[in-house]
């Protein structure tokens, strides 16, 4: 039996992606999570195969979630389950030890495929994704000093949901001095000077919705 853990904020998502994956033979949904803290707690308490993850998801996005439950679940595969896929977001989640990435705008056609291969630990990818944006990320030479790193868009996330530095750092398990860190190396990067600017940034790049 293939057990499998679904992390989406939408109930009605989660519900569809249930319904979906329930269909198949060996195949059981032990649990659901609605941000990226539940998420983590419970891969440690169920001990999944595979997590379907959201990218978008509050507290801790898909990718900083994804990094924490690789690290501290030994042999489980991810899935980042997103409507976005732009080149930084699919380098950041093979950085973080994801090995599937699939739009929910194909999930109907290719969900199913997704979670065979990675209960196989083989890894997924959808045609355009594969062939141009892993291209990007595997490119030598290629540099992105311009770029957050997770961890940064992890607190940028979190400055935009209202969190103050010291939930930051109790969600982030990190200083509150790392966290205002963190934050002055966004702002340096992105060329912004208020927390304003910091959210206008986060919501017009799909870190959270508006």
């Amino acid at each position: 039996m293939t057990r499998i853990l679904i992390a989406d904020d939408h109930d009605v998502v989660r519900s569809g992606v249930r319904a979906i994956l329930e269909g198949h033979e060996g195949w059981e949904v032990v649990g659901e999570a609605r941000d990226g803290k539940e998420a983590i707690d419970q891969a440690l308490a169920i001990r999944p195969d595979i997590v379907v993850l959201d990218y978008g998801l509050p507290l801790l996005n898909g990718v900083e979630a994804t990094r924490q439950i690789k690290a501290r679940v030994p042999g489980v595969e991810v899935l980042i389950f997103t409507m976005h896929d732009t080149d930084s977001l699919v380098r950041d989640v093979l950085e973080a030890g994801a090995r599937g990435f699939l739009l929910k705008s194909d999930a109907r056609q290719f969900l199913v495929s997704a979670v065979e291969s990675l209960a196989a630990h083989k890894p997924f990818f959808t045609g355009n994704v594969s062939e141009a944006l892993l291209e990007s990320y595997l490119a030598k030479g290629c540099t992105h000093e311009s770029v957050l790193s997770s961890r940064e868009k992890a607190v940028v996330q979190l400055i935009a949901e209202g969190r103050t530095n010291k939930q930051i750092a109790d969600i982030l398990s990190i200083s509150t001095k790392t966290v205002e860190t963190h934050r002055a190396l966004a702002l340096r990067k992105l060329n912004l000077e208020t927390t304003a600017a910091l959210i206008r940034y986060a919501i017009r790049n799909g870190l959270v919705e508006a």
